[in-house]
């Protein structure tokens, strides 16, 4: 079957089956429909190599990420592979590994295949470079805030998560706070440190360096972190994990000191990823729609690729309480 059956079939003209089957055609819905029920009664298939070449494309979006086996990044890049494939596109996926070397390997890579777009999930590469690569394609950067030509990027609202996340533990009764951090060189782990600070200073707590450990967004890091503080000895009685991954390794670690969750120890999380609801006991956290920031950033890429303005409203951060979390027993 060909376009141009298709097109003597719904009474139109090739160019408009053409336009359809790119998106880029303004016609009624009846129109649109005759289109679709041809295609279906046709058993048409369009050839997105030669629909690319016809227009100087690939029909391909590059996605940088950073670990695929992440159930983080598994949501964000499951909602962008639904609209792009809606959109007629497909998405290459490369994995950054946290590493700037490989991140610009992965470009560089994506590059070479000539693909039309790039969306870079967070990631170590410097402001300045993703600019640069921005100057040959359009880009969209999620986890920091880029302004330049060809460029869109899109952020969560970081701070003010932590900060629910440290409220809600304070409004338990809990002085005591620790908390594990994310790898500090990344943007989004130093917003949730302001947040757990600012929420600490508004409720009066001093703030103490010895409750604050590094981690790296991983489940071993949370579980290192936690056995850190441990043996440390600086007492607490709740714990605020930068991500739900690094509450999950804490989990492990208080369990086998001995120490129950939420009886001994209060413990928070942050993203809300699928798993978290599963988890013994169910982890309270701070719900970031991560799944929306995929099917946003996807959305910002096709209309920087149609020379629109591209926007993206993500919903505010919302604690989600769960049986991790309890009040505070003098």
């Amino acid at each position: 079957m060909t376009l141009e059956q298709v097109a003597l079939k719904a009474g139109v003209s090739p160019s408009t089956v053409s336009r359809i089957l790119n998106g880029t055609a303004a016609v009624s819905p009846e129109k649109q429909q005759a289109v679709e029920d041809a295609i279906e009664q046709l058993g048409f298939r369009p050839n997105p190599v030669a629909r690319g070449l016809a227009g100087g494309r690939t029909l391909s979006v590059g996605v940088v990420t950073q670990t695929i086996s992440s159930p983080f990044y598994g949501e964000a890049m499951y909602g962008i592979e639904g609209v792009m494939e809606q959109a007629g596109y497909v998405p290459l996926f490369v994995s950054g590994n946290w590493q700037e070397a490989d991140e610009r390997k992965a470009i560089e890579t994506l590059l070479a295949r000539r693909v039309d777009g790039l969306i870079v999930l967070a990631g170590r590469l410097p402001n300045a470079a993703l600019l640069r690569y921005a100057r040959e394609l359009p880009m969209v950067v999620v986890g920091r805030q880029l302004r330049g030509p060809q460029i869109f990027s899109l952020n969560f609202e970081n701070t003010l998560g932590a900060r629910l996340a440290t409220q809600h533990l304070v409004d338990l009764g809990h002085r005591r706070i620790a908390f594990l951090s994310g790898d500090l060189a990344h943007g989004d782990a130093v917003e949730r440190l302001r947040g757990y600070e600012q929420a600490l200073k508004d409720s009066g707590i001093p703030f103490d360096p010895a409750l604050v450990v590094q981690g790296d967004f991983t489940e071993p890091s949370g579980l290192l972190g936690v056995m850190r503080l441990l043996d440390d000895g600086a007492p607490f009685t709740a714990l605020f994990a930068s991500n739900d991954q690094m509450a999950f390794g804490a989990l492990l670690a208080l369990h086998r000191r001995g120490l129950r969750v939420p009886d001994d120890i209060s413990l928070v999380g942050f993203d809300d990823v699928s798993v978290a609801k599963y988890a013994l006991p169910p982890l309270t956290t701070v719900r970031q729609s991560v799944y929306e920031l995929g099917t946003g950033a996807a959305r910002a890429m096709l209309a920087l690729l149609r020379a629109e303005t591209p926007s993206a409203n993500l919903p505010p951060p919302e604690l989600v309480v769960r049986e991790s979390t309890r009040r505070r027993m003098r």
